[in-house]
């Protein structure tokens, strides 16, 4: 149902295949012994098949019993779990293009929203009223703006205009939620198209309010090439089946704040650079985890790549050796090279890392003990983004 069936009429090879029902959970776990349900707001049932699990939907209501506490003073739905039929369930999902079903009893596409005419036309519709529906879940604005990245779609005029009078509702969306979303929007190879769109709506600043902050008004080119930069390398990573790490391009997306509040630390209060760094990077990782809570295990990875940037300008005696050897150096390094080809650095710095890696220990011991700089270079370096 749903995305499996839109990507296959799009000639796309679905990630995965969910199964919606008449039956309930409950029926679908006494039938499946190894069947386990899940979740509150929308109650689910996961049946295991080795590694495999498929997810099983039953068919939704769209009108809960007055009694039951479902909403939220802003109209956001809490729990969903009265059950109805397959067109009730269609006529509920949040976009038309989502809103299809492969019957495998004889084989046809069930669409009670025109969402293969939607298909045919490129565009992004919501199903229903769409104040109401951002209402009942605000997500559902990143959602249109993931869908529209991914399939290359236009949102209709309908289902945008009230996105930028509603977008302050992702305020009382948890930063655990976003962070989720997050994922879903930037890991999933279209990571360059869904920033911009994010920045153009208006929704960026409920996610990176200070990636925000800093792309408003006047700001240094270098700032939008260093991200552009990093949204596209982990796109390409995607593509070709490399493996990518959230921390790098969170990383990347919150340098610039980091890097601007260690400026004014070092300036006013006279705190050396790494020391700098290091608090700027506590306190914006702070301010972030108000808007999307970001793990420790990315958070952790990320401080490592900020804070050892300065010690790429140590190329003298033991040190470049001992920074090589640091766990996090390969993803410091990748971030180095995006400063460099993002004027932030001198190229001349990234090479001879570059160099300094590809060469035997003698040689690490001249280059390290005379300065020299590299020898020519036979092509451009290019961050890999290794996590």
């Amino acid at each position: 149902m749903g995305g499996a069936v839109r990507d296959m009429l799009l000639g796309r090879e679905p990630k995965d295949f969910d199964v919606a029902t008449d039956a309930t959970p409950e029926e679908v776990r006494e039938l499946f012994r190894n069947c386990r349900l899940i979740g509150r707001r929308f109650r689910l049932a996961h049946v295991h098949f080795g590694p495999e699990i498929i997810e099983v939907a039953t068919f939704r209501s769209a009108q809960p019993p007055p009694e039951e506490e479902h909403q939220n003073d802003e109209g956001m739905i809490l729990r969903d779990n009265i059950y109805g039929t397959i067109e009730e369930d269609a006529l509920r999902r949040d976009f038309t293009v989502n809103a299809l079903y492969y019957n495998i009893a004889d084989f046809s596409i069930i669409d009670y929203a025109d969402g293969v005419e939607d298909i045919n036309r490129g565009e992004l519709k919501l199903l229903g009223e769409p104040v109401q529906r951002y209402r009942e879940d605000p997500v559902r604005m990143l959602r249109a703006v993931r869908f529209a990245a991914r399939l290359g779609f236009r949102i209709t005029d309908e289902t945008l205009k009230p996105i930028g009078e509603l977008a302050d509702l992702l305020d009382g969306v948890p930063a655990a939620r976003l962070f989720e979303e997050t994922l879903k929007l930037f890991m999933a190879g279209h990571a360059y198209e869904t920033f911009h769109l994010l920045h153009q709506y208006g929704l960026l600043r409920y996610l990176f309010p200070l990636t925000e902050s800093v792309m408003s008004g006047d700001y240094d080119q270098r700032i939008t090439e260093m991200i552009d930069q990093g949204l596209k390398n982990t796109d390409e990573r995607i593509d070709t089946g490399k493996p990518v790490t959230p921390a790098f391009l969170f990383a990347v997306l919150l340098w610039e704040p980091v890097r601007e509040l260690a400026e004014e630390l070092r300036r006013e209060e006279q705190i050396a650079e790494i020391p700098a760094l290091q608090q700027a990077a506590s306190q914006v990782l702070s301010e972030q985890a108000q808007r999307v809570s970001i793990p420790k295990r990315f958070t952790f990875m990320m401080r490592d790549i900020w804070t050892l940037q300065p010690r790429f300008q140590n190329r003298a005696g033991k040190r470049p050796l001992r920074l090589l050897g640091h766990p996090k150096f390969r993803a410091a390094y990748d971030f180095m090279l995006l400063r460099a080809q993002a004027g932030e650095v001198d190229l001349e710095l990234a090479e001879w890392w570059t160099s300094y890696q590809d060469v035997n220990g003698e040689e690490r011991g001249k280059m390290s003990r005379s300065g020299n700089r590299p020898p020519r270079r036979r092509r451009r370096s290019k961050p890999k983004q290794q996590p």
